[in-house]
């Protein structure tokens, strides 16, 4: 691992780790995602990105607005109307949806696919260790109020969950932690979400690139030196 002389230089070169460990195990399991789509007759939509939070807690569109901050409210609205045709979700007189039976029983079928997958591709690497380090970092995070975090962490870890399932979801979880640093940095800039997705290289980008990574740094200060190398090492190995 690189030295870093401070935690936002490590936050900084963690974050595209975490990332690229995350969209491996997706893009690993997509064949039997589809295949488990096809044969439940069940659309992933929502129940593939909040799978650790639906079991959990109930979400609003206003939730759902700032868990996808850039994306298109027409395509959010479109997949809750397509969750709710399919019985996988409920929505109450106020507006609040649950996930249903139909849908919980997708989201623990996709458990056991992750399971087998995370088995498969990260076959030999200490899962648990990675896992505890990562829970921690994720304890330690702060849920900012409105913030995107507050509604994805804790994740849903049912028993019997494996340990690489255990680390997937935690790290999905976490970087729900630097999304909000992210927003938190360019609001302080002053700039709308259209500004910040159209914003190109300079002065301000670099400034809200340092001050995301120094907001998103503030929970590895849990972990000793030694075990943010472990972390970083480790996490690393797995893509």
């Amino acid at each position: 691992m690189p030295k870093f002389q401070e935690l936002s230089g490590y936050a900084a070169a963690i974050a595209p780790v975490i990332d690229a460990a995350h969209v491996n195990v997706h893009a690993s399991a997509r064949r039997a995602v589809a295949e488990l789509s096809e044969t439940s007759g069940v659309s992933p939509g929502f129940l593939s990105d909040l799978r650790f939070t639906l079991p959990l807690r109930s979400l609003t569109r206003t939730g759902l607005g700032t868990i996808y901050r850039y994306g298109d409210a027409g395509g959010r609205e479109s997949g809750i109307q397509e969750h709710l045709r399919e019985g996988t979700l409920t929505e109450d007189g106020d507006g609040v949806l649950s996930v249903t039976t139909v849908g919980l029983e997708f989201i623990r079928r996709l458990y056991d696919v992750h399971g087998a997958v995370v088995d498969r591709i990260w076959a030999g690497h200490d899962l648990p260790g990675l896992a505890r380090l990562a829970g921690r970092v994720l304890d330690h995070a702060e849920r900012l109020p409105g913030g995107a975090l507050a509604l994805m962490a804790p994740p849903y870890e049912p028993g019997g969950a494996v340990p690489g399932v255990l680390l997937f979801n935690r790290l999905a979880a976490l970087r729900y932690h630097r999304a909000d640093a992210h927003a938190a940095a360019w609001q302080a800039e002053g700039l709308s979400v259209a500004e910040i997705v159209g914003l190109r290289d300079g002065p301000v980008h670099a400034r809200i690139e340092a001050d995301t990574n120094l907001r998103a740094a503030a929970p590895y200060e849990i972990l000793s030196e030694d075990e943010r190398q472990t972390l970083y090492d480790g996490l690393l190995k797995l893509i």
